[in-house]
């Protein structure tokens, strides 16, 4: 597996969220149209993608969140990059940059219907914390956070 860094402009990280938003919008229902909102490309200036070969099979990005933290965005990995850890290099590719830019934590949000989501966020060490703006009242969501060491 290769990991590239690059910006929300590379057009494998355009198809990989143009498919993402199209699984989502089947696993979230109704509630799509507000995560939406919140999931736009302009402040993602890092993105890490995974490439097998040529192939891009897993993606992820970061925007500058509080001082001192960056907030995961976008992270998927379409079928062909599942079961290889490809996420989980992904996360960490992110978590390393996110260092070297001097912050100290990742926070992020992800939904109650999405467990293989929850379950790499749990294993890579990041903490449930309370729901931040704007998932405040959001029954559906769950927010972590990871302190970068």
């Amino acid at each position: 597996m290769r990991l590239l860094r690059t910006d929300h402009n590379h057009p494998d990280f355009r198809s990989l969220v143009e498919t993402l938003n199209q699984e989502l919008s089947v696993r979230d229902g109704e509630d799509h149209a507000f995560y939406s909102q919140f999931n736009g490309l302009e402040n993602l200036g890092q993105v890490v993608l995974a490439y097998e070969g040529n192939v891009a099979i897993g993606c992820g990005a970061f925007k500058f969140f509080e001082t001192g933290k960056v907030e995961i965005k976008r992270m998927y990995t379409p079928p062909v990059g599942r079961k290889k850890g490809t996420a989980t290099q992904v996360l960490k590719e992110l978590e390393v940059w996110a260092k070297e830019l001097g912050k100290k934590s990742c926070v992020l949000e992800t939904g109650k219907n999405l467990p293989e989501a929850v379950a790499l966020y749990s294993k890579s060490g990041y903490l449930r914390i309370t729901n931040y703006e704007p998932y405040l009242t959001t029954d559906n969501s769950i927010c972590f956070e990871k302190i970068l060491n």
